[in-house]
């Protein structure tokens, strides 16, 4: 009977089993993937049946490796304006600047003429210990020939570059030696410095330029500011200005030095990432410090951290111009090809809640990419009127009112200097004839240059050259027609520029930047800031009695003289 019955349920039990299959199968599916990145179930795995159907069906043979990496900036793309997509073979070198160093020979280059010429050799680098010198050009790498149409400056790179410990031979022409000589390198690590500038500008104000902040920033600055220390450190210059950030601990670790104990740095905060704040220790060792913190419009990011942490606490002054507002925090995502994702995972905000990150919106990327020209256009760098301070008001811990929308807005404004700009000098810069003529007389005289041992020195013998002369004849031979009474109307940025890209050449950038400070608007006015003990922002009220005090003064003054 149990015989007989059996093949009428069959069909039952077989349609049983398989539907209990299905479910489990969907069940495991769904709960236990794994880690991998899928498009949101809901969407149907859009994405990747997508990519199935155009490497099953596309009428042409294509790369989808290829395919996918083209795919992934755009995706991001339509994020917001800082998710990235970095590929493999960019990675590395990507994060180079915030590593602190890499993998070298250690010489600063420029191409001229299809030929590699060394600007610098980094002292205590490979380079250096073989007897590489500045003014030396590369004729070939490995005893193959590397000049001509070849020479690029990434090529350049991936020569000269190299794993720790590997050697490359170097072909070199030097102006003093009748035949070529030949120097093998064993590659090193190279420091790549944050804080490249530190010295006192008076017996009291010390000043550090901070280009990035990267894995080494922190302990750098410890260092530049003990040797500060021993000369007679009293009052402070940190010059944030062209610095695009790096990385957020970094800053606060910088931030961490100078304010008292509790005192909130920065919070950061997103949809899948609950507010995190970020309070000072109180165990840095320049807590009473009079600071001015120096900020331009290509100030982001970690920087704007840093300014806005400083002047929300009133902590110091910052002076300079609105900076670029780049308050987005990406998270590197790391693939198994090396390649990475950089998502944007939170916002960042200054202690009094402003949110450094400007407007942006989806579709108008070109607009996002040209608003520091539009600001340019509108005279924000000219004129501080020009600036619309639209945002929600904040304040700072005295009561100062303070602005969000984007960026840090600085305490004292000091707008770009374009008294002197003609059209036959911007054509001078721009051209690249201006460069080029600095490379070319410092490499042509080289040997009598190098006997200036201060940059006022060499600016002095170089006005007694009468270079600026020596310039327009060089660039008129190249096709820029003399304008003198445009270079007279110029005359003071050529000096500076010609000057300082002279005293570049055949120094080194911390003797570039002392003699651009002499004259520079910024470094003045913060020294007069320091001379009359303002550092320290004041309360709202005090602040205005003051000014009109000042303004009192000031009108006296000038009553006197008319008189």
């Amino acid at each position: 009977m149990n015989k007989s019955r059996s093949p009428r349920f069959m069909p039952f039990f077989l349609a049983l089993s398989m539907i209990a299959g299905i479910l489990i199968g969907t069940f495991y599916a769904n709960h236990f993937s794994g880690n991998r990145l899928n498009i949101i179930n809901t969407s149907n795995n859009k994405l990747n049946d997508l990519l199935r159907i155009i490497d099953e069906q596309y009428v042409d043979t294509i790369d989808m490796a290829t395919v996918i990496e083209d795919a992934m900036p755009k995706i991001l793309s339509e994020l917001d304006p800082h998710s990235a997509y970095i590929s493999a073979q960019n990675a590395e070198e990507s994060m180079e600047d915030l590593k602190g160093s890499f993998s070298g020979i250690g010489v600063m280059f420029t191409i001229k003429d299809d030929t590699i010429h060394i600007m610098e050799v980094l002292e205590g680098g490979p380079s250096e210990k073989v007897g590489l010198m500045a003014g030396d050009r590369i004729i070939s790498v490995d005893n193959k020939p590397f000049v001509g149409d070849s020479v690029t400056d990434i090529n350049a790179k991936k020569k000269l570059k190299g794993p720790k410990g590997s050697k490359v031979t170097l072909g070199i022409r030097r102006r003093t030696e009748k035949e070529p000589m030949t120097f093998e390198i064993v590659r090193g690590d190279i420091p790549q410095h944050s804080i490249d500038v530190a010295y006192m500008i008076n017996d009291q104000t010390g000043y550090l330029r901070v280009k990035s902040f990267s894995e080494t920033t922190y302990p750098e600055l410890l260092v530049a500011l003990a040797k500060l220390n021993k000369q007679g450190l009293k009052n402070l210059i940190i010059d944030l200005r062209g610095n695009s950030g790096g990385y957020m601990h970094t800053a606060i670790q910088m931030a961490n030095v100078f304010l008292p104990k509790n005192q909130l740095i920065v919070y950061t905060e997103g949809r899948k990432s609950p507010r995190e704040n970020y309070f000072s220790d109180g165990q840095g060792g320049f807590r009473n410090l009079p600071l001015i913190v120096l900020i331009d419009e290509r100030s982001a990011s970690a920087s704007e951290i840093f300014a806005g942490a400083i002047q929300d606490n009133d902590r110091g002054t910052v002076i300079g111009r609105r900076s670029f507002g780049k308050g987005l925090v990406q998270l590197p995502i790391e693939f198994r090809d090396g390649s990475i994702v950089r998502l944007t995972t939170a916002r960042y905000y200054t202690p009094s809640g402003r949110c450094i990150q400007k407007h942006y919106e989806k579709g108008h990327e070109e607009e996002y990419e040209n608003d520091l020209l539009t600001r340019y256009e509108r005279g924000e760098f000219f004129s501080q009127d020009s600036i619309k301070q639209e945002g929600e008001k904040y304040t700072t811990r005295l009561g100062r009112t303070v602005y969000g929308g984007g960026g840090i807005m600085p305490d004292i404004f000091v707008p770009e200097d374009t008294t002197g700009i003609t059209v036959y000098y911007k054509e001078a810069v721009f051209s690249g004839l201006l460069r080029q003529f600095c490379f070319e007389y410092a490499d042509a005289n080289r040997q009598e240059l190098n006997k200036f041992e201060t940059p006022d020195e060499l600016a002095q013998y170089l006005k007694r050259k009468n270079v600026i002369n020596q310039f327009a004849n060089y660039a008129a031979k190249k096709g820029l027609k003399r304008r003198n009474l445009m270079i007279r109307k110029s005359y003071k940025l050529f000096e500076e520029n010609v000057y300082g890209m002279i005293i570049y050449n055949i120094m080194n950038t911390e003797a570039f930047i002392k003699y651009l400070n002499e004259t520079d608007p910024a470094i003045i006015k913060s020294l007069a800031v320091m001379e009359a003990g303002e550092a320290y922002p004041k309360k709202p009220e005090t602040q205005k009695a003051a000014t009109e005090k000042t303004q009192k003064s000031d009108q006296t003054s000038k009553e006197k003289k008319n008189k």
